[in-house]
């Protein structure tokens, strides 16, 4: 995909992984950034960040899990800013905690956000794009998405869903010129999982990092894009030496 020129939606854009998005799409000649999250404020911070980049930025503080609200909010946002060429499903909720001790409220929460929030939004898009015969989606997986673990139920089992959405939806959607794009990152510093207990010997990237990583993938039209060499080992083990992956998870979980 050329992005140079074109407009896009970021969801979870106010923060992490989605605000690095936003970001380097500007710097790479994106026109005009459509960001989407609940606090305006911080919202705000990264528009300007964006319009001192000469990239036209637009704000919209939406919930994704009030259907309703972003129905009228992306009707809106199609007619006076549209068309939209790239949608990037960011938005998302983590929490860790044992199974045994989960709570039913924080399970609904990630179910909701992640998993609903992002069917929703891409069905609204994904219409529109279909009429213009033009489009790119990228769900935002994780490595947790394909390696399971422990303490992180919920979260896993949302990320290993969207993958599946994405892989069923690219197949779907290609006869409309859409393309459907998994990215993947491994454990990635951002506020949301800074109270978390670590695994062992699991670093951190950045989101940044992420972030290019995306811009790469999308230039080569790459249909899975995983990020850090911790994601590519656990993926390679995962393929020829699944009980040795197996064995270490067992080993790093807190």
């Amino acid at each position: 995909m050329d992005i140079h020129g074109k407009v896009a939606l970021v969801t979870g854009a106010s923060r992490g992984i989605g605000r690095a998005i936003a970001l380097e799409l500007a710097r790479q000649g994106m026109q005009r950034l459509i960001l989407v999250a609940r606090n305006r404020e911080k919202l705000a911070e990264v528009a300007s960040e964006i319009e001192s980049m000469a990239v036209e930025a637009v704000v919209l503080a939406i919930d994704l899990t009030q259907t309703v609200e972003v129905n009228i909010a992306l009707a809106q946002a199609w007619r006076t800013y549209g068309p939209i060429h790239l949608l990037v499903n960011c938005a998302g909720v983590a929490y860790q905690s044992n199974f045994l001790q989960s709570k039913l409220p924080q399970v609904q929460q990630e179910l909701t956000l992640n998993l609903l929030g992002t069917y929703n939004m891409t069905h609204l898009l994904a219409r529109r794009m279909a009429s213009q015969k033009e489009g790119t989606i990228v769900n935002v997986s994780s490595l947790m998405g394909k390696v399971a673990a422990p303490t992180m139920a919920t979260y896993s089992a949302t990320k290993f869903a969207l993958l599946g959405f994405t892989q069923a939806l690219r197949r779907e959607l290609a006869e409309h010129n859409i393309q459907v794009v998994a990215l993947m990152p491994s454990l990635t510093d951002t506020d949301m999982v800074r109270d978390f207990e670590l695994f062992r010997w699991v670093r951190a990237i950045a989101p940044e990092q992420v972030a290019r990583s995306l811009t790469i993938g999308l230039q080569k039209d790459a249909e899975e894009i995983l990020v850090g060499w911790q994601s590519y080992l656990a993926i390679w083990c995962q393929r020829f030496a699944p009980w040795l992956l197996e064995k270490v998870v067992q080993m790093a979980s807190p």
